[in-house]
């Protein structure tokens, strides 16, 4: 019998019995996923869930919390209540769409066609209506991962030619690069999808690594990123690592 879940009897809602361990190819589930849900007996429930088949899950009980934290855009996959305290479930799906592809499956109880449709075309990939066993949320997010890594193969690298001084985006737009633009990049083409530290990309544009270069550093990749997003639909993978510095989250290569 699948498990549901009791809002009458928190204390009683336990992981169901454990399923086969989980291979992260195109047919399981992602390695990490962010759970922005303020009702705590329910979260409590769908972490022992995906806890039980080997998925990290970080809870955000509050979407202010969430989109404060270093980490908001880091995870591979994203399970959104809409009514959320702070800013709505439905504007942090906005807010994610704009910044990552990362899966998004909203869970919540409101069933209504006319929200239905706000919620996909805010940019959830499904939606899944509160009462829910975890199995059928864990088969949407399964769903979804697994057509994210189908279209993940296909076309996603990005390329820097240093001669013709351009990065191309996968689906082919080609932005001018400035000089500081290119060591920024090559920094990353360098690193082969590992975080690169502050200090080092400081180094590599001939700068001491304090706090003004590192205020500096994060201006001139804040513009990097919005050239990119107001040239074309693709949204620069460049993400911010706490306490460590930036890492190019696709694949980068040159010619």
């Amino acid at each position: 019998m699948q498990p549901s879940f009791d809002p009458e009897a928190p204390a009683r809602a336990t992981a169901p019995r454990r399923a086969e361990p989980p291979t992260y190819g195109s047919t399981m589930l992602p390695k990490n996923l962010a759970l922005i849900e303020d009702n705590a007996a329910f979260a409590g429930f769908l972490t022992a869930y995906f806890q039980s088949n080997d998925v990290a899950v970080t809870v955000f009980s509050d979407s202010d919390d969430f989109l404060q934290s270093s980490q908001a855009y880091d995870f591979e996959f994203y399970v959104v209540d809409l009514q959320l305290p702070g800013v709505s479930g439905l504007d942090v799906v906005r807010l994610l769409r704009r910044r990552v592809r990362s899966g998004i499956v909203v869970v919540t109880g409101e069933n209504d066609p006319e929200v239905v449709d706000q919620v996909l075309d805010a940019g959830a990939d499904m939606y899944v209506v509160k009462p829910a066993p975890a199995e059928q949320i864990s088969i949407a997010v399964k769903a979804v991962h697994r057509r994210l890594q189908r279209v993940a193969t296909e076309s996603t690298t990005w390329k820097l030619d240093t001669r013709a001084r351009t990065l191309t985006t996968p689906v082919g737009a080609c932005l001018p690069m400035s000089d500081t633009d290119l060591v920024v990049m090559g920094c990353f083409l360098r690193a082969e999808g590992k975080a690169v530290s502050h200090a080092e990309i400081c180094r590599q544009l001939g700068r001491e690594p304090t706090d003004e270069a590192a205020n500096w550093l994060h201006a001139t990749i804040y513009r990097l990123r919005r050239r990119v997003e107001a040239a074309t639909t693709e949204t620069l993978p460049l993400h911010s690592q706490s306490r460590v510095g930036y890492v190019f989250r696709m694949p980068l290569r040159t010619d």
